[in-house]
């Protein structure tokens, strides 16, 4: 009869503790499945984060410090030669550059620099412009627009 006081686990669901260190039955006599000798065998246990003497990872890496990685812009750059593909009069946007394969894509900001020459009048418009690039534009006759 299923009453409270005759209820008891179905068998095979509760497993026996391990007892360890009892004579030659249990399997788990003499080291106690703990191997033979050295620093795990011992009783005392090895604290977290112990390297074995080596200096801890902890005490490693800074722990205090400013970084202005979080501040960095980055630019796409473009130099003035490579423009030099685009026809006469032509605006060239961001878009333009990434349709032609001079940068990656239009997310992000992209920068005019000064590197080789410009044969071509054009009008470039970019987030940000060398003096040099500035200056080799401007004498072809074209405008250097600054996006924001």
């Amino acid at each position: 009869m299923n009453e409270l006081k005759n209820l008891s686990p179905r068998p095979g669901s509760q497993k026996d503790r391990k007892r360890l260190g009892r004579g030659p039955g249990s399997g788990l006599g003499k080291t106690a499945g703990r191997g033979v000798k050295g620093q795990k065998a011992r009783t005392s246990k090895v604290r977290p984060g112990y390297e074995g003497g080596q200096t801890p990872l902890i005490k490693r890496i800074p722990i205090r410090g400013f970084s202005n990685a979080r501040f960095h812009v980055s630019y796409s750059l473009v130099n003035v030669v490579d423009l030099n593909e685009f026809a006469p009069g032509t605006v060239v946007t961001p878009e333009l550059l990434a349709e032609s394969g001079l940068i990656r894509n239009t997310v992000g900001l992209v920068k005019i620099l000064g590197t080789g020459d410009l044969g071509v009048k054009l009008t470039v418009q970019a987030h940000k412009f060398s003096k040099g690039a500035e200056d080799k534009i401007k004498a072809k006759g074209g405008v250097a627009e600054v996006l924001s």
